[in-house]
């Protein structure tokens, strides 16, 4: 009940949205906060014992070192300022990629709101990368939403997703490990989060008998309606084999359940025998008993891969065999906020329509690319390698994506000491490493983990030097927590 006396705050923290406290989001949870503030007692000239703090909690790329890719900041800076157009250093093929997007706009500037659904060229462009991509397979640009980043399109379907109260409300599965985006964002909307745990035993590979189990158990006190899969993983790193994802697939058809495929991390494909398969891909080539049935919404994001351009919150979403009247409900949900970024929208419409062979940035598009991507794949193996030297740390190959998930063994004293200060003991673990070394890792409890193990989640990202010494601390900490705690 919302009711006030006299002299109260009309907003308290008992009147507020109770879905909003059940929130967390632990990549920027307590853990990050206390590195914010041991940076600012650093500046003020505090004694610690480290001279810095090194954030491996989050997939920044930039924040982390990783250059910007020149042509995309080129066309970005033309656009943004127009006069540039006339700048001989500029090469052609970023002025033309520029006036094209200018020409979108209202009033040729980025300053102008777009269409609610993202500019009409940014889309089109958007479909033929897929088609491409997809190896020919069709893709209508009417099915393709700009979004402010992945997130938002991942958001916004789960609420067109959600309704039902008690044994209907609507149930929504998801990876444990998952990326907190999904549980946070299913609190907020008051669905029920269905785990299903991927098989740490084995690279961290879903299996299909775990997803029945998971459905079985749900559907005694919800609806199931939706399957989300982020691959490459976050945390896990994993990258899904494609007769792992035609399973899926099917068991989504048997089930009657729309996919929800994350694959914002899809260029980010390091181990030997991995690929990426889009969802929508293997659905096609599966036959029209599949891909004229199954309900698909699939996301990419201009914050990972190689471009790794987080603060400009683009991204996009493709939906397949929607209803036609939800759709029309969908183009009405989008509206409500106007438009996405138009900068973030004209990043998009670089990352799928980039520099080509006989342009003039092309080659060193390619060698920027080829670099970037190339530096984290060495950044994957150096990180499984080096945790893998540590007694008590085991860590499966980085097959893709940003991070590492490892399994860490903590002593039972810890535990205790955790439970009685009313933490996980992987925040404990994750805490006293940032407070004695200054590195900042999240806990895996933020993330989901099967009962009785714990993990943390660090980003590949730092440079390889900076990587080097973070690791070295993570193994020097973890050998002294364990007699500590023995």
């Amino acid at each position: 009940m919302c009711a006030r006396g006299a002299g109260q705050q009309v907003l308290t923290i008992d009147t507020m949205n109770p879905t909003v406290k059940k929130v967390e989001y632990a990549v920027r949870g307590p853990i990050v906060q206390r590195a914010v503030q041991l940076e600012k007692e650093l500046r003020e000239g505090a004694k610690k014992p480290f001279a810095e703090v090194i954030k491996a909690n989050i997939g920044d790329a930039h924040a982390m070192g990783q250059q910007p890719i020149t042509f995309f900041r080129q066309v970005l800076a033309l656009c943004s300022y127009p006069e540039l157009l006339n700048d001989s250093t500029f090469p052609e093929d970023a002025k033309s990629r520029a006036r094209r997007i200018l020409q979108s706009c209202g009033g040729s500037s980025i300053g102008a709101y777009s269409a609610s659904q993202g500019i009409d060229c940014v889309r089109q462009d958007v479909a033929r990368y897929i088609e491409q991509r997809d190896g020919g397979i069709p893709c209508d640009p009417d099915n393709i939403y700009l979004t402010t980043g992945a997130s938002d399109g991942i958001v916004t379907m789960l609420k067109l997703l959600v309704c039902g109260e008690g044994k209907s409300r609507t149930g929504v599965m998801i990876s444990i490990p998952q990326y907190p985006l999904y549980s946070a964002a299913l609190a907020e909307l008051g669905a029920v989060q269905i785990n299903y745990y991927l098989n740490e035993e084995k690279c961290w590979s879903l299996d299909i008998s775990e997803l029945q189990r998971a459905l079985d158990e749900a559907r005694r006190h919800c609806n199931p309606r939706a399957l989300c899969i982020i691959n490459p993983g976050n945390p896990t790193g994993q990258v899904q084999s494609r007769q792992c994802i035609e399973d899926v697939i099917r068991f989504a058809a048997k089930e009657r359940l729309l996919l929800m495929a994350d694959e914002v991390y899809q260029d980010n494909v390091y181990a030997d025998g991995c690929k990426f398969h889009s969802f929508k891909k293997v659905l096609f080539e599966m036959g029209p008993e599949f891909s004229n049935n199954v309900e698909l919404a699939s996301f990419h994001s201009t914050s990972k891969c190689y471009m790794g351009e987080c603060g400009f919150r683009g991204g996009y979403m493709e939906i397949i065999n929607m209803d036609a009247e939800v759709k029309a409900q969908l183009t009405k949900l989008v509206s409500v906020r106007l438009c996405p970024p138009v900068p973030g929208q004209a990043l998009m419409d670089l990352v799928v329509n980039c520099p080509q062979p006989g342009e003039p940035s092309y080659n060193n598009f390619m060698k920027e690319r080829t670099a970037t991507l190339g530096v984290l794949a060495e950044k994957a193996k150096l990180t499984e390698q080096i945790l893998n030297t540590v007694p008590g740390i085991s860590c499966n190959p980085v097959q893709g994506a940003m991070y590492s998930f490892p399994r860490i063994t903590i002593p039972e004293k810890a535990i205790r000491e955790a439970k009685e200060k009313g933490q996980a003991p992987d925040m404990l673990y994750c805490m006293k490493l940032l407070e004695e070394t200054g590195i900042c890792l999240v806990p895996g409890s933020g993330f989901g983990q099967k009962e009785g193990t714990y993990h943390f989640r660090m980003t590949i990202l730092p440079a390889t030097d900076k990587l080097k010494i973070l690791l070295s601390k993570v193994k020097e900490f973890h050998q002294k927590f364990t007699q500590q705690y023995s």
